[in-house]
């Protein structure tokens, strides 16, 4: 999927522009101030790239889940005020989402200033890719920059139909330096990878990913399962589970997945189970057969740790999506840190490691790893779609690659 870059343009293409770019700054914020600003980062190299071409940027972005209107709690003005700390300058903050303050605003703004709107989700025709709030959009700039990886795969307004009615106007549509970045390092996992290549996949639920396995099966050499998700394949090979998640509406999906894997996938060998996944509990390490009536499953053992280590270490190609266990109560975090461990070690050998948002990234940090990564994605159930081979919405619109 070759799409046109905001990298592809000269400083010269740019100046004098207003700029739309939608950003995924869906943050946590909490009591007014943004607890992580991670989004806010990632989404930094673009909006510098744009102040120094001496271009007005216009900036879009939603966060949390509104239910069809304004709910403070969601607005972006936390968010605004952390931008203008991490990009050192003030920025400028609309508390409406379009319309004419949007437009006055965005009128007002010098070169090289930028204008955060308020949600998009406040309005409903976003969620709705309402065509009329598209072309508002696109009607504020004459360049639209989709910084927004983690949203471009629900087709909203501001994301698609934002690139379509600013394309049908004749502007470009472009990826931002981040979205570039994901397909770069997604897309080359998935067409490209420098062999030998192992995925390892984790979660709860097996449903949320037989798309992926279906997907890199074909490609990889191995693909390592842990955390719950794993529990569906230990009863497909009739192993006892005990009082563990398990879909057992997905048994069969699973029976007939490694039937056509043959040797391809690792299933964990022991577990770490316990009578309750909480803190505090007292825990065994079983063999995977040897799971009792009234056990929880938590998290990998060591035997598998070592099995993964091994793989992981001859890899060339690594990507990662989900927790080996429960990782957030001490006791079951083992599994999931050692994972981001052995895949740093690959990366600080020349192996590339590609890791998957939402929970993986969280493990990533509280491993203390990120930085030793090769491209840590910022959207989970983006990178789940496009690992799983779906086309992205916000990708699709885009302008192609001369």
């Amino acid at each position: 999927m070759s799409k046109k870059a905001l990298s592809d343009l000269a400083p010269s293409d740019l100046a004098g522009h207003t700029v739309v770019v939608r950003a995924d700054l869906n943050v946590p914020v909490k009591d007014g101030v943004v607890t992580d600003d991670t989004r806010i980062q990632a989404s930094v190299p673009t909006l510098r790239l744009l102040i120094g071409a001496g271009t007005r940027v216009v900036l879009l972005s939603h966060l949390g889940r509104p239910k069809g209107g304004r709910e403070p709690k969601y607005s972006l003005a936390p968010v605004a005020t952390r931008m203008g700390d991490v990009l050192g300058r003030p920025l400028r903050f609309v508390s409406e989402s379009a319309g004419p303050a949007a437009r006055d605003a965005v009128a007002s703004l010098a070169p090289g200033e930028v204008v955060l709107l308020e949600n998009t989700r406040f309005l409903p025709g976003d969620e709705g890719n309402d065509a009329g709030l598209a072309k508002d959009w696109a009607s504020l700039g004459d360049l639209f920059v989709n910084d927004a990886f983690g949203a471009a795969h629900r087709a909203h307004a501001s994301t698609s139909g934002l690139a379509e009615a600013m394309r049908a106007k004749g502007g470009l549509a472009v990826a931002g330096l981040l979205m570039a970045k994901e397909l770069e390092y997604l897309g080359g996992a998935l067409d490209r990878p420098e062999k030998p290549f192992v995925a390892i996949l984790g979660g709860a639920k097996i449903s949320g990913k037989i798309d992926v396995i279906e997907a890199l099966l074909p490609r990889v050499d191995r693909l390592l399962i842990g955390g719950a998700m794993a529990n569906t394949f230990f009863r497909a090979l009739g192993l006892q589970t005990g009082a563990s998640l398990v879909e057992d509406d997905r048994v069969e999906i699973a029976r007939a997945t490694l039937a056509k894997a043959a040797d391809r996938i690792l299933l964990p060998v022991d577990c770490v189970v316990a009578s309750d996944i909480a803190e505090g509990v007292a825990t065994r390490v079983v063999e995977r057969s040897q799971v009792g009536s009234c056990d929880r499953i938590g998290d990998i053992g060591p035997a598998t740790r070592e099995i993964f280590a091994r793989e992981i270490a001859g890899a060339r190609t690594i990507v990662w999506n989900g927790p080996m266990g429960v990782f957030e109560v001490g006791a079951f975090a083992e599994g999931t840190l050692a994972i981001a461990q052995y895949m740093a070690r690959a990366c600080d050998g020349g192996a590339v490691g590609v890791l998957g948002g939402g929970d993986s990234a969280a493990a990533a940090e509280k491993a203390g790893v990120v930085e030793r990564l090769s491209h840590v994605s910022t959207g989970g159930g983006a990178s789940l779609e496009f690992l799983a081979g779906a086309k992205l919405p916000g990708v699709v619109a885009l302008n192609e690659a001369d």
